[in-house]
């Protein structure tokens, strides 16, 4: 994994090359540029960077100040593969807001990594790449992975795929309040199923439990790499095989059925898609989380960094997300948005505080999250 560093000291020279420096690994890396002169529409530019994160909505005051700050050192960003390459210094702002509608990794991924309708038609062929042929591509660069896979390695996959989407609800709930089971239902089966559960209804059973039943009974259980990829698949339109059917329960038992019946749920992408998408780009994904008081940390340690690697060669510029995480479950939120990164300066690694991050080349391998 990429080292990533952050220090109020780091702002010093601006980046001169955007080409990516370690392509040429038998090249010396060129020394340092001297600072150039502070303009005065550098430091407009700055101000404004810094006042965008005054109109992102839904952060709370700790969660704000702390985005400023972040964006007034930086991050350091180190190829981990070539100890030749000159470092880069990130400047993170804010990308934008992004639709709830599900698909929000994928829209928010494509803007993060600024994909423009000409690179999209040289590497899709003259096919416009939206947020949904992004969500096909990562399922297909899944299912050749997970194709070669070792025995070993497929089990641990589907051991998470488990623990996210068919958990045992016999455990958990030491950390979870509630915990969800999803469920695929082929469209084509909708009315058979509908049928069914009024049946059950009729001889007495109540709506639910009866819901709970049939599509326990008649439906795919997301519970391991060819079942992940139906799931990943849905984006919530009508050109979908598959509903995504959520039964939510308390340690109590049964809280609701959410039978999705329009079809317009969208599966979230989880740290799977997020490794599948690093891998298809060839660059790593940093998830930027920002927790609210409600997670119960202080100010100065309220923003983590998130680190997915690619399975293959890194061979581009890292990209960033942003989310807002929730304290109650401190796994997360149910939301991306696009950060975007404006590489800035080269620094000396001794002015930075060192962070070295996890070399697993396995999906969900060990990652190390890392404070601001």
């Amino acid at each position: 994994m990429g080292k990533l560093l952050c220090d109020s000291s780091t702002v010093a020279e601006a980046f001169q090359n955007s080409s990516s420096p370690w392509k040429d690994q038998k090249s010396t890396p060129p020394s340092p540029p001297p600072p150039p002169p502070t303009t005065a529409l550098d430091a407009i530019q700055a101000v404004d960077l810094v006042d965008q994160w005054d109109s992102v909505h839904g952060l709370e005051d700790q969660q704000r100040r702390h985005l400023q700050r972040l964006h007034a050192k930086g991050v350091l960003w180190k190829h981990p593969q070539d100890g030749s390459s000159a470092s880069v210094v990130f400047r993170l702002s804010h990308g934008g807001e992004v639709s709830s509608d599900g698909n929000c990794l994928f829209t928010a991924s494509q803007k993060a990594m600024g994909l423009a309708e000409a690179e999209v038609v040289e590497e899709d062929e003259a096919r416009g790449e939206d947020a949904r042929e992004l969500r096909r591509r990562t399922v297909r660069r899944f299912m050749e992975d997970f194709g070669s896979a070792k025995a070993e390695e497929k089990e641990r996959i589907e051991e998470a795929i488990k623990h996210m989407y068919a958990p045992d609800l016999k455990s958990g709930w030491g950390i979870h309040v509630v915990q969800e089971v999803k469920l695929l239902a082929d469209k084509q089966d909708r009315l058979s199923l509908d049928s069914a559960i009024d049946e059950l209804v009729q001889l007495g059973m109540q709506r639910e439990m009866a819901a709970e039943s049939i599509y326990k009974e008649r439906c795919v259980p997301v519970n391991d790499g060819p079942s992940w990829a139906k799931y990943m698949s849905i984006s919530g339109s009508s050109d979908d095989e598959y509903d995504i059917i959520t039964l939510q329960y308390t340690e109590e038992g049964l809280l609701t059925v959410d039978e999705n019946r329009e079809g317009h749920a969208a599966a979230f992408g989880d740290d799977i898609a997020i490794e599948c998408l690093a891998t298809e780009f060839k660059r790593e994904i940093y998830v930027v989380q920002a927790h609210g008081a409600d997670a119960m940390v202080d100010e100065e340690n309220c923003v983590f960094f998130l680190p997915h690697r690619p399975r293959s060669q890194i061979c581009e510029l890292p990209f960033f997300l942003f989310m807002k995480g929730t304290g109650w479950c401190g796994a997360g939120a149910d939301h991306y948005e696009p950060l975007i990164a404006h590489p800035s300066s080269y620094v000396s690694q001794e002015k930075v505080a060192m962070m070295q991050s996890s070399s697993s080349d396995s999906f969900l391998g060990d990652k190390e999250s890392f404070i601001a």
